[in-house]
């Protein structure tokens, strides 16, 4: 497996969709809700400072700085890092794997649908950087699709670039998580009964050696 590789063709795949996502808005309930509760929490124990990784087109990174948060965006897409900036975001193009370059620290991490790009071997090490850039008592946010332990490529818009997928089962994520991270709740939601389609939602804060 190429790293580099699929990392261009994520790339490829988000600069091509930056348009058409950004034209839409309008989220799903069931995402406005997990993204609501986080948020409620954050304020609740007047957390400051939220970084998003795969930020995408910036909605919301952009809610959380309409909520008192200060925040920083980034993702592997120079075209969505645009849509970022054009709604006032502080926003930079990087990987997951280069986090702790930017040499900050965050009260809390926030990342949807994103970490499922990055494959099983190097998950741990991504989680790695998350964890460098907490500050003690950070909150960790990480919600993504999965449900089996799977990884392959898919290929959704008319490009027909591929897409990396890495699927996790709730046994998978909470031992890995878990090296790292203390689970506060972890959810795994049927976001789709007709397609059977699990998202896991999972709040983690940093742990205190």
């Amino acid at each position: 497996m190429n790293i580099e590789s699929l990392k261009e063709n994520i790339k490829l795949f988000y600069n091509n969709e930056a348009e058409l996502r950004d034209s839409k808005s309008v989220k799903d309930d069931w995402k406005i809700i997990i993204r609501q509760g986080f948020c409620n929490l954050l304020l609740h124990e007047k957390k400051k400072t939220l970084l998003e990784l795969g930020a995408g087109t910036g909605y919301d990174s952009r809610f959380f700085m309409d909520n008192g948060l200060r925040v920083v965006a980034v993702d592997i897409s120079p075209e969505m890092i645009i849509k970022c900036k054009d709604k006032n975001l502080e926003a930079y193009e990087l990987d997951f794997y280069k986090v702790s370059s930017l040499n900050r620290e965050f009260d809390c991490v926030y990342s949807i649908n994103a970490l499922l790009h990055i494959p099983k071997a190097d998950l741990y090490q991504v989680l790695k950087e998350i964890d460098l850039i907490l500050l003690p008592d950070g909150l960790f946010y990480m919600g993504l699709y999965g449900g089996e332990d799977i990884e392959k490529e898919l290929s959704f818009n008319a490009s027909g670039t591929p897409r990396f997928y890495s699927l996790h089962s709730d046994k998978y994520l909470k031992n890995v998580l878990g090296k790292l991270f203390k689970i506060v709740n972890f959810e795994s939601i049927v976001v789709d009964k007709g397609e059977d389609i699990i998202f896991h939602s999972i709040t983690m804060r940093k742990l205190s050696f």
